[in-house]
């Protein structure tokens, strides 16, 4: 009886665990025909997708985010999408600092949370973007910023702000249907414009170098999520052919089209994810 009061007084103060969001909404490519002016338009960002709960930071593959309590203070209690960005350029940077145990307050000082939407939220796109400005401005904290989203008239108009964003180091444009209801797993209504093709696998083995990578890892034999195997033996520093991506790892390649086997074309290699890619959810 006595350990049933003690259990009873105890559960107000005993700390409620967060699950992780809902699915997120995922993209497609753009393609030649997409009614342009349908679309919001905005950066894409070369950063760590985070998922906030309204209490917590988690990854898109839900695991656990602890920044600094300062780099969320005043954030809304509503959930909301964003990319954990320090710049152009530094993705290493902030996956590293992401990836931290114990986070650094030293190295939190330049991330930034970019809100882009609000999975919770039951409003059409253009009704959500307005609502983020509003929390942004309500929170007070520049750790919390917003992607800004513009509309473009003219797919020769779109191809102009794609090729700004590029040549200032930029990753590539990410479209989003104005009228469009959030809703988890791959949409049309949410595109990804780039000046080249990426995409995921898995890492299977180390394949020896030749010539002047003699000694060294020469390629990556990979497997796509669909189980394709392939290599991947260009876009590596001299650091990762001497300590290459551990079998069992996932990295992201870019590539060119589909040879006639509908292997990918000239495919080279990116980064190391972190997580792996979430699967498509079955409808």
């Amino acid at each position: 009886m006595r350990a049933l009061l003690f259990l009873l007084l105890c559960l107000p103060a005993c700390p409620v665990l967060s699950a992780p969001p809902p699915e997120p909404m995922l993209a497609t490519s753009y393609r030649d025909g997409v009614p342009v002016s349908a679309f919001l338009v905005s950066e894409k960002l070369d950063g760590v997708r985070g998922r906030w709960d309204g209490r917590m930071l988690w990854t898109r593959g839900g695991a656990r985010i602890r920044p600094p309590a300062a780099f969320t203070r005043g954030w809304p209690a509503e959930p909301m999408d964003g990319e954990l960005w320090i710049g152009r350029g530094r993705f290493d940077e902030a996956s590293a600092t992401v990836r931290r145990v114990e986070a650094d307050p030293r190295a939190w000082r330049e991330m930034r949370f970019m809100v882009f939407d609000l999975p919770a939220h039951p409003g059409p796109f253009a009704d959500r973007v307005a609502r983020m400005h509003g929390l942004v401005a309500a929170a007070g904290n520049p750790a919390l910023a917003m992607i800004p989203q513009r509309r473009f008239g003219t797919a020769a108009e779109l191809d102009a702000e794609l090729a700004r964003v590029v040549a200032a180091g930029g990753e590539g444009l990410m479209l989003h249907r104005h009228d469009a209801l959030y809703r988890a797993g791959r949409s049309d209504a949410l595109l990804k414009y780039k000046p080249h093709q990426d995409a995921e696998a898995q890492v299977v083995a180390h394949r020896p170098g030749k010539g002047k990578y003699q000694g060294l890892m020469g390629a990556l034999q990979v497997r796509t999520p669909e189980g394709r195997s392939f290599r991947i033996g260009s876009g590596f520093t001299d650091a990762q052919r001497i300590a290459p991506p551990a079998p069992g790892s996932w990295v992201t390649y870019r590539y060119n089209g589909f040879t006639s086997t509908g292997l990918p074309r000239f495919a080279r290699f990116v980064r190391v994810r972190d997580e792996p890619p979430p699967p498509d959810p079955v409808r």
